[in-house]
């Protein structure tokens, strides 16, 4: 009578008590909300025209809706990244490091490459399982760690309020505080904003390095311990790396969110195949969480995937009609994001 909600009981466990898994999942939806506003200031001070008017710039005030969907985004991800347990989320860091690995090896990728773009907003809910992970490895077996936990959400939530107030700021008196040179935030942008992205792309590398060695000391712990275990994850690792690196080097020919939408379900899929094989029913769970999280990331940045791919297509016609690339640019990133401003 009781055995399908036990059953579900046993599907939604959660590795170690639920109260660190909901600070954890805090600290990898701040990550996630520090990465994006950051991204969006970037893309924002770099591209905005500064020749337009003090009431044109008033004008972009950040609806409530756009409040409130921010919200949503937030705990959604909350919920989400406490659910993943520490086994999935090193595989998924282990995942996206071997695409990050095989995507510089093969393009040669740069700060300013549309490829590194592409891979830093594909990164999103991959950067949060990198810090669950972390997190879960250092705190495993913790005296006090809801506390230490608890100081790390603190900490990363006023971090994220900071990053998103600073967006907020940067797109309602951005071009306007630009252009008077009165405000210390906007100088500071418009004197070095143009490195922003390159400081996020080593504090992603950092954040994924460190994760690196949690996720494969979880990986060893889980599935690696015993002898005849590695027999058989050799040949199921070979086969997950060719479908990695065929699956970068077709997105590269690509182009759209279809298309990375098309590549986290074959991914994602392949995955869910693999912990059908050598995992639990919990495992096979938290992989649909996943493929959830990543697409409701991917949906939330769909203006810096129109920014990216929009500016590679205009490009050519730019350079066809003599028009003048810069001016086109900043038109159309400040026509995108504020709409989702």
């Amino acid at each position: 009578m009781f055995f399908p909600f036990s059953w579900i009981l046993a599907l939604l466990r959660f590795e170690s008590n639920p109260l660190d898994c909901f600070f954890q999942g805090i600290v990898g939806a701040c990550g996630i909300s520090v990465l994006c506003s950051l991204t969006r200031v970037y893309y924002f001070t770099q591209m905005r025209s500064k020749t337009e008017s003090n009431e044109k710039t008033l004008s972009l005030r950040s609806p409530l809706t756009a409040h409130w969907r921010s919200l949503v985004h937030f705990w959604a991800l909350t919920g989400l990244l406490s659910f993943v347990g520490s086994r999935v989320s090193s595989l998924i860091v282990l995942e996206f490091s071997l695409r990050a690995i095989s995507a510089f090896m093969s393009t040669q990728l740069d700060s300013d490459s549309r490829g590194f773009q592409l891979l830093l907003i594909q990164s999103q809910f991959s950067l949060g399982c990198s810090i669950t992970c972390t997190l879960y490895f250092l705190h495993q077996g913790a005296p006090h760690s809801s506390f230490s936990l608890s100081l790390a959400a603190a900490l990363s939530w006023a971090l994220s309020g900071f990053c998103s107030s600073l967006w907020n700021h940067v797109s309602r008196l951005y071009a306007l505080h630009s252009t008077e040179r009165y405000c210390g935030k906007c100088i500071t942008l418009l004197a070095s904003g143009h490195t922003l992205l390159t400081s996020l792309k080593r504090l992603v590398v950092l954040v994924f390095s460190v994760a690196a060695v949690a996720s494969l000391a979880t990986v060893y712990d889980h599935f690696l311990s015993q002898k005849e275990a590695l027999k058989f994850w050799t040949p199921l690792t070979l086969c997950y790396s060719m479908l990695v690196v065929y699956n970068q080097e077709d997105q590269q020919r690509q182009m759209g969110a279809e298309a990375l939408l098309h590549t986290v379900v074959v991914r994602l899929g392949a995955l869910l195949v693999l912990m059908l094989t050598v995992g639990y029913w919990s495992d096979v769970l938290h992989v649909l969480i996943t493929f959830l999280g990543e697409a409701i990331c991917l949906l939330s940045s769909r203006d810096l995937l129109q920014i990216i791919l929009e500016e590679e297509e205009e490009e050519p016609n730019m350079r066809k009609y003599g028009q003048s690339s810069s001016s086109r640019k900043r038109d159309y990133t400040s026509k995108t994001l504020s709409k989702n401003s």
